[in-house]
């Protein structure tokens, strides 16, 4: 064909200025009806066969793409969504999730991490109706959509699936290892790190175009962004896909290099380190700190206190992934911060970090 060419990315194609009308009105045809593609598609640069064509978009479909009127690739509808990790951020993304109907398979490793997780999205829930943003026949639909389960092969036929586990680089990478035995071949698996290399990630699996970075932000049900991070080898259907579904959620999605911290955390970790520096070199004291940066820099929470709120352990984590993956000495975690981890002070979620809970 004149002005037609179809372009190979592994187990996917993207379909570029193919007789755009046709290509669509092929896959609008029911799956046994494929092979009858119009001759003039038998001209491409590929030299397919009307059969080999019609069983290529058969494979387009299954590999989670579809040809939209105008000939480009959107994203796959997700209906079911596994997530991994019962904590913070996994229950806030099975909430939020629900609440747009999706169907959702929460897992942890233990039946108590998976009721307090449910717990929490009651909770939260319950606060959304006293706001009246939601009503009580809302909160049951929600919490109906949302199915738990302490066992990874309750993952096996989720489209989508969102690792939320400990920050983490050993266990993300057994989970992954784990997830890509268990769940479809078809599927897409999507960290939620913070910091990690998605490269590296991906690199364990068996499927690694088909994983992405996607960085919610907490606490997921008010926080509206999503750091969307692409793996050296992820593609574009599967990004397109993730952009889809964030947005889908209600959030904005925004693209970063996987580079170490990514966009939030390159930026925001430092501070808060620096913070420490400042408390732990005697500057002034915590409050006085947070109280510097929230009337001087109009920010509505000082570092120190958000600090414990996202979770001691999980800044000395993201530093130490800065400090290893960059080199600089600038991201070298203040030797305070390190001492409030070995002693279990991890904030909130624990009820002592550099304030008392």
């Amino acid at each position: 064909m004149k002005n037609g060419k179809l372009t190979h990315y592994g187990l996917f194609y993207r379909a570029a200025r193919v007789e755009q009308a046709q290509i669509a009105d092929v896959v609008r045809r029911p799956t046994s009806s494929r092979t009858n593609v119009p001759r003039s598609l038998g001209a491409c640069s590929y030299s397919l066969s009307i059969p080999a064509l019609g069983n290529m978009l058969n494979k387009l479909e299954s590999e989670c793409l579809t040809i939209n009127q105008d000939g480009g690739l959107t994203s796959m509808s997700i209906e079911t969504l596994g997530i991994v990790g019962a904590g913070q951020m996994g229950n806030g993304i099975a909430q939020v999730a629900a609440g747009v109907g999706i169907r959702v398979q929460m897992m942890d490793v233990g039946a108590a991490q998976l009721e307090k997780g449910l717990a929490t999205i009651a909770g939260s829930c319950d606060r959304l109706i006293k706001k009246e943003k939601m009503t009580q026949d809302q909160k049951r639909e929600l919490l109906a959509r949302i199915q738990t389960s302490t066992d990874i092969k309750s993952l096996a036929n989720c489209e989508f699936v969102v690792e939320a586990a400990t920050e983490n680089i050993d266990l993300k990478l057994k989970i992954f290892k784990q997830l890509d035995e268990a769940v479809k071949k078809s599927a897409i698996l999507c960290t939620n790190t913070s910091s990690i290399s998605v490269t590296k990630i991906a690199a364990v699996t068996s499927r690694p175009e088909l994983v992405a970075g996607m960085h919610f932000m907490n606490p997921v049900p008010l926080m509206q962004l999503v750091e969307g991070i692409r793996g050296l080898q992820t593609a574009d259907s599967t990004f397109a896909t993730t952009r889809g579904l964030a947005e889908k959620m209600g959030k904005t999605f925004i693209e970063g290099r996987d580079m170490p911290g990514f966009v939030v955390n390159r930026i925001l970790m430092p501070m808060i380190n620096e913070a420490f520096y400042a408390l732990y070199e005697g500057i002034a004291d915590a409050k006085s700190i947070d109280e510097a940066m929230k009337l001087g820099t109009n920010q509505p929470m000082g570092p120190l206190a958000l600090a414990d709120f996202i979770g001691l352990d999980t800044c000395l984590s993201i530093m130490q992934v800065l400090n290893h993956g960059l080199g600089d000495t600038k991201y070298r975690p203040c030797p305070l911060l390190i001492k409030y981890v070995e002693a279990g002070w991890y904030g909130r979620k624990n009820g002592r970090g550099i304030y008392s809970y």
